[in-house]
């Protein structure tokens, strides 16, 4: 159920111009296509980044949730974040906590929410596929919403700091890409997360925490390909078919010895003499994160697990409409709509960046 009739009203604002096909009511990020490059770029707006306490936790910068607007019609088959200083020059990787890019107007593979085109964090590699075989379709004027943390570990305060999300994609009208692709993702605390803002952050306790969550697919189809999200003193990240028992993906992360998580690989799952692993509504199917926490104390939100890929549904198949009338798509935008609010800035002190 929606938290109260404030909800309502607020939720009922944010989802008549979705039904009556206007822009989302939110700030707009900039959005540019370069024809010529086959590039489609969305920057945000400008942040202030303050510095971390000497000693203590790294301070952490929601920008405001903007919506987009799709300037082309075409196929994306890669893209990569750029995290820039006022004067353009590029900032490291390691202020990115999270970005993430979704599609309202469409329906997730697991839930009933809308869409997650593409999500990443500063351990995730800038995913590439074969433009010739496979590609994510755009529309141009599709309404999507961007949302992005930053999160800085170092004294040194940064000002004006611009997130780019730079899109390459093949136009519409090609022959190729030869498969239509759809983004997905399960993350160990759907379907909602916390209360009061969806936020899928969970506190580690000393010692080892195992958190899953399992569902059908809600079409059958392929995945070709997984990557995921793990916070600090995270062991693992697994995707299992519990009704076949196979593991589809194992990932262990790269740290740098003290439990920071540097990165987390990637798995193209398709070969030369087969498209990827296939997936059906008959098999349910399990995400889990692994952590062991060694400092003694409970680490606060310093948890996360998520896995994302593509996925080509099988020949024939019709994508599920979203409905806007089910409870647990309300309350996710909703969610979405309220930590993407801010009076200016929301800055928060966390830690989950134990040292």
């Amino acid at each position: 159920m929606l938290s109260s009739p404030l909800s309502l009203l607020r939720l009922a604002a944010a989802l008549a111009p979705l039904q009556l096909g206007a822009p989302l009511k939110l700030p707009e990020a900039r959005s540019t296509a370069d024809t010529d490059r086959h590039e489609f770029v969305v920057e945000l707006p400008p942040v202030d980044v303050p510095p971390a306490t000497l000693g203590g936790p790294d301070a952490m910068v929601m920008l405001p949730l903007c919506r987009v607007v799709v300037p082309v019609s075409g196929a994306m088959y890669a893209y990569h974040i750029e995290i820039l200083d006022a004067a353009g020059q590029r900032l490291p990787q390691t202020l990115l906590h999270h970005l993430n890019l979704s599609d309202p107007d469409h329906r997730e593979l697991f839930l009933p929410i809308g869409q997650h085109l593409l999500a990443a964090s500063k351990e995730t590699p800038a995913p590439m596929i074969p433009p010739l075989l496979f590609g994510m379709p755009l529309e141009r004027g599709q309404r999507l919403m961007v949302g992005a943390m930053l999160a800085n570990s170092t004294p040194v305060a940064e000002r004006g700091v611009r997130v780019r999300v730079v899109l390459r994609y093949v136009p519409t009208g090609r022959p190729w890409p030869l498969f239509r692709v759809y983004p997905w993702v399960m993350d160990v605390q759907f379907p909602l997360g916390r209360p009061g803002g969806g936020s899928k952050a969970f506190d580690l306790p000393p010692g080892r925490t195992v958190r899953s969550w399992d569902s059908s697919p809600a079409v059958a189809g392929t995945i070709m390909g997984v990557g995921g999200h793990l916070h600090d003193y995270g062991v693992s990240l697994e995707l299992t078919d519990l009704t076949s028992g196979e593991v589809i993906w194992h990932a262990t992360p790269l740290t740098d010895g003290h439990g920071r998580v540097l990165s987390l690989p990637l798995a193209r799952l398709y070969r030369w003499y087969r498209l990827g692993v296939h997936i059906t509504p008959a098999h349910r199917y399990r995400v889990a994160a692994v952590y062991d926490n060694p400092t003694g104390h409970v680490i606060h939100d310093g948890g996360m697990g998520a896995v994302a890929g593509l996925f080509v549904p099988d020949r024939g198949t019709v994508w599920p409409a979203v409905d806007r009338s089910n409870t647990v798509y309300q309350q996710d935008l909703e969610d979405t709509l309220i930590s993407g609010r801010s009076n200016g800035m929301m800055m928060m002190m966390m830690e989950h960046s134990a040292r």
